[in-house]
C-alpha cells in the first residue's frame, strides 16, 4: 500500500473513479477540503467519476444535498445510493425475500428519509407492533444519534414481533459535521443479535456495484474505488475486483499503523492519503 500525500499519481493511473460521499467529498455537512478542487480537476483531465453511497435515501435526494454544498452534477456522471437500490427492491418485489414482505411498514429512522416510500404501496404504522416488516434507515431525529441505548427498547420490540428489517444503509457510523453518529448498520446489527432478520443494502455487497460498472463503462483494471471505511469501501472494492485508495482521514481517524490495520482486515488497498485532496 503506497503511502501519498495526494491524490493526482493516482489520476494519472486510473480512468474511472467510484467515490464514496461521506468522509471522502463530504461529512453531510460541507465539502471536506480539498474535495471540491480535486473533483473540478479530475473532470478537468477526462476521467469519468461517479458516487457511490450507502445513504439510505433516493439518489435525487443526495444529489440535492450535494448541489446544496456547491458540489454541482457536472463533477460527476451519476450517483447510485443504497437508498435507492432499497426503493427499487420494494417497487419490483422481485426479490423472493421482499415478494414476501407484506404492504405495513415501520420506519425506523429520521423524516428526512422517508423519500424511500415515495410512489409505493405501503403503509406506514407508528409502531412495530402494526406492522408486517421494519425500514431501517439509522436514528431518528427525536433521540441521541451518538449512541444506541435510547433504540434498544424499540429493536427489542420489533423482534418480539418476528419483523424482517431492511437496513437501508450497512454503515455502522459515520462522521456528521465532526460529530461521530451511529448508523443503520449498527442498530441491524443489534437486531439480528437479538434473533430478527435482516436483508442489507449497499455495501460491500457486489450487487449495489452492478449500475456503477455500467455507467463506469470501462475494464476493471481501469477503475479505483476511493472510501474511508475498510469494512464498506474497501471489502467492497476487493468483492467486484477493483482496486481501492483508503482515504485515511474518515471514519477511522488517526492510524498510527494503516498498513498493519488494513492487513489485519485482510484487505489490500493500493493506496492511502489522508485526504481526497490533490
Amino acid at each position: 500500500m503506497d503511502m501519498l500525500t495526494g491524490f493526482a499519481p493516482l489520476a494519472e493511473r486510473y480512468d474511472g473513479f467510484i467515490l464514496d460521499l461521506w468522509g471522502v467529498v463530504h461529512d453531510g455537512v460541507n465539502p471536506l477540503p480539498g474535495a471540491p478542487d480535486c473533483l473540478i480537476r479530475l473532470r478537468e483531465a477526462g476521467k469519468r467519476v461517479v458516487m457511490l453511497s450507502n445513504a439510505p435515501r433516493r439518489a435525487a435526494a443526495a444529489a440535492k444535498q450535494m448541489r446544496q454544498m456547491g458540489l454541482p452534477d457536472a463533477l460527476y456522471d451519476g450517483i447510485v445510493t443504497s437508498g435507492e437500490a432499497t426503493h427499487t427492491m420494494l417497487a419490483n418485489r422481485t426479490h423472493p425475500w421482499f415478494a414476501a414482505l407484506g404492504r405495513r411498514v415501520w420506519h425506523l429512522g429520521p423524516e428526512r428519509d422517508r423519500n424511500l416510500l415515495e410512489g409505493l404501496d405501503l403503509e406506514l404504522v407508528a409502531r412495530p407492533e402494526e406492522a408486517e416488516f421494519v425500514l431501517n434507515t439509522g436514528p431518528d431525529d427525536h433521540r441521541n444519534p451518538t449512541e444506541i441505548d435510547p433504540f434498544l427498547a424499540d429493536l427489542a420490540e420489533a423482534a418480539s414481533h418476528r419483523l424482517k428489517m431492511i437496513c437501508a444503509n450497512p454503515d455502522l457510523e459515520v462522521i456528521r459535521g465532526g460529530q461521530r453518529v451511529i448508523c443503520a448498520g449498527l442498530l441491524a446489527q443489534h437486531y439480528e443479535s437479538l434473533g430478527g432478520e435482516v436483508f442489507s443494502l449497499g455495501k460491500p455487497d457486489p450487487a449495489i456495484y452492478g449500475p456503477i460498472l455500467d455507467l463506469l463503462d470501462m475494464p476493471r483494471a481501469r477503475i479505483l474505488a476511493v472510501g474511508d471505511a475498510l469494512r464498506t469501501d474497501i471489502a467492497g472494492a476487493a468483492a467486484i475486483g477493483v482496486d481501492a485508495c483508503w482515504v485515511l482521514g474518515g471514519i477511522h481517524g488517526e492510524q498510527e499503523d494503516p498498513k498493519r490495520q488494513a492487513e489485519e482486515a485482510g484487505l489490500k488497498p493500493v493506496a492511502a492519503i489522508r485526504h481526497f485532496a490533490w
